[in-house]
């Protein structure tokens, strides 16, 4: 081919003979990945109903509080203490209390007045006071007595609600037969990306979602959705500097190690559960990664700076902690993952329906219907309103 001198930087009109240059790959950047769901996995089950129950039960509980504020002849030396639940104690319970040493043995109960016996076994008495805790150490049965009356609790049923995620695909025939740019099949690619775009928004869910306030079982004009874990734990939600819970201090209450043990430390108090997961936010996951900055080392010939925590063992756990995007950046979640799961109803995970033509174009859906199942939820913990 002879020579024409003709320079590419004059490609376009003059030289259509040239090729464009497009590189055979798209790229996305839109985040959609879904750190919680990977950490949970495929739950081992489907659920059965687009109403998900499931059972939780619990031990006949072994503490109480004092609820009286006047004590005769003196905090002392009463005899007669008023409690907030009285059918937790029965005759012969030897109850602590506070952090103290001293027993009191129970000798009759009435209601919620508790009639005891100050200083038994020769401990030495404390002033009572309200909202004192009371610890039932256990009871002291007498020899030969009858049966005492059957104690039990009762199971009860807790639910969730399968939210339907839907995204339609559509691509005309000519779009399909057409070469693409980095597409080898429209309709794929398609189904790919709201695939992506469904999982993104389960993991979401699974956070932040409500349930409606009423009818939320749905019907043909209300929408059915799931309670997510922000939603569903009640029991434990700590607030910096609120009820007892200590305060971040600094300039807004900030995470810090006292505030994470203190919640790890009541969810220990009360329940058998492990918290093994903390779930967390941008803000609040460089606060954790801050915790051992201040005695972290390093050798004079290393190069390179480590400042993150992945694991975060304590005396109540051992916690991965996860990074998501949809944790509000002043909480953070604590988790037992056992009791964690994210269930497809029956047949229903995600999948491609085709739906039928109505002309010159390819048309599906891309749907599944899932629920979370949160067992115990004062078995995790949150805490909410931390600088962020």
């Amino acid at each position: 081919m002879p020579f024409t001198g003709k320079p590419t930087f004059g490609a376009g009109a003059n030289l259509p003979e040239l090729a464009e240059d497009v590189a055979d790959i798209v790229s996305i950047v839109s985040p959609f990945e879904t750190p919680l769901l990977d950490h949970l996995g495929d739950a081992k089950r489907s659920a059965q109903s687009t109403i998900h129950e499931w059972v939780e039960d619990a031990l006949l509980p072994n503490t109480d509080q004092i609820n009286q504020t006047t004590f005769t002849p003196s905090p002392t030396t009463a005899t007669s203490i008023t409690v907030d639940n009285g059918s937790r104690f029965q005759a012969g319970d030897l109850v602590r209390p506070g952090a103290s040493t001293e027993v009191m043995l129970v000798t009759a109960v009435a209601t919620n007045v508790l009639t005891v016996v100050r200083g038994y076994g020769g401990t030495t008495a404390v002033a009572l006071a309200n909202d004192m805790a009371l610890t039932i150490l256990g009871n002291a049965a007498l020899e030969g007595a009858d049966a005492s009356g059957a104690r039990f609790t009762s199971r009860v049923r807790r639910r969730n609600y399968a939210q339907i995620f839907a995204a339609t695909v559509e691509v005309s025939g000519s779009m399909q037969a057409a070469r693409a740019l980095g597409v080898a099949d429209e309709m794929d690619f398609q189904k790919q990306e709201r695939t992506r775009e469904l999982l993104r928004d389960l993991e979401n869910c699974v956070i932040n979602g409500v349930a409606p306030a009423s009818d939320p079982q749905g019907s043909s004009t209300v929408r059915r959705s799931m309670n997510g874990l922000l939603r569903i734990v009640q029991t434990n939600r700590f607030i910096p500097g609120v009820s007892g819970f200590p305060s971040g201090g600094g300039t807004g209450d900030v995470l810090n190690e006292e505030l994470l043990n203190a919640a790890l430390r009541r969810v220990w108090e009360q329940s058998a559960a492990t918290i093994d997961t903390i779930v967390v936010g941008g803000a609040q996951k460089r606060r954790i990664n801050g915790f051992a900055t201040a005695s972290r080392a390093y050798l004079p010939e290393e190069t390179r700076y480590r400042d993150m925590v992945s694991v975060y063992e304590s005396d109540y756990g051992v916690c991965r902690v996860i990074l998501s995007r949809w944790v509000p950046q002043d909480h953070v979640l604590l988790l037992d993952s056992s009791r964690v799961e994210v269930l497809a109803l029956s047949g229903r995970s995600f999948h491609f329906k085709a739906l039928a033509a109505r002309g010159d174009a390819h048309t599906g859906q891309v749907l599944g219907e899932y629920t979370l199942e949160c067992r115990n939820e004062n078995a995790h913990a949150l805490i909410a309103g931390l600088a962020a």
